[in-house]
C-alpha cells in the first residue's frame, strides 16, 4: 500500500472545510493563526490554501503588516451549520441530473468539498487523453447546482442541461466583471 488511507483523506477534507468556514467567518486570517486554530503547521496551511484555490475557491493572500488569507468578497461556501441541518422529506418526483465533463483534479476536489454529489461516472464514455471523464450529478436545486459547478469551474464543463451551462457562464462573467472593475 502507498501509505494513503481513507482516514487521512477524511481528516484533510474536514480540515479544508474548517479552513473555508474560518475564512468565511473571520475574514482575513494569518497563516500562523490558521495553523494554531487547525492544529497543523503553517506549511500544511499553505498546502491547504493552494488546494482550495486550485479547486476554484477564491482564496487570496495579502502581504505585509495586517496581511493574511481571505475569501473573495461575497463568496459563501453554502455549507449549513450542523445545528441547522434537518432531514429532507423525499418527494416522489423524477430525479433531475446534470451531465458534465470533469478532470481528475475536479473529481478529487468534488469529493473533498462535497460538491456535485453523488457524482456518477459514465463508464460508456472513455476518458480523454487528459483524464477528463463524463459524469452526472443530482440537481437538488437550481441555485445549488450553479454554485457547485462554479466552485469547481476550471475543472468542470457542463454538457446538459442548457440552463445550467448558461447560468454558470452568466454568473462567472458577472464575477469577472466585478473583479476587474474593482481593480
Amino acid at each position: 500500500m502507498n501509505g494513503w488511507n481513507w482516514h487521512d483523506r477524511g481528516v484533510r477534507a474536514g480540515r479544508l472545510v474548517s479552513l473555508m468556514l474560518i475564512l468565511q467567518r473571520r475574514g482575513r486570517v494569518t497563516a500562523a493563526d490558521l495553523a494554531t486554530e487547525l492544529e497543523v503547521s503553517e506549511r500544511t496551511v499553505l498546502r491547504d490554501i493552494e488546494e482550495l484555490s486550485g479547486a476554484g475557491v477564491p482564496v487570496y493572500a495579502t502581504r505585509g503588516p495586517g496581511g493574511g488569507f481571505e475569501l473573495l468578497e461575497g463568496f459563501r461556501t453554502e455549507l449549513p451549520s450542523p445545528r441547522a441541518w434537518q432531514p429532507q422529506v423525499r418527494r416522489p418526483s423524477r430525479t433531475r441530473r446534470a451531465t458534465i465533463r470533469i478532470s481528475p483534479e475536479g473529481r478529487r476536489m468534488a469529493a473533498v468539498l462535497g460538491r456535485l454529489q453523488p457524482l456518477r461516472l459514465r463508464r460508456a464514455v472513455p476518458p480523454d487523453d487528459d483524464g477528463w471523464v463524463e459524469a452526472t450529478f443530482r440537481i437538488e436545486s437550481n441555485d445549488l447546482a450553479v454554485i457547485d459547478v462554479l466552485s469547481l469551474s476550471s475543472y468542470v464543463e457542463v454538457i446538459a442541461p442548457a440552463w445550467l451551462r448558461t447560468e454558470t457562464a452568466r454568473r462567472l462573467a458577472l464575477a469577472h466583471e466585478r473583479h476587474t472593475s474593482d481593480a
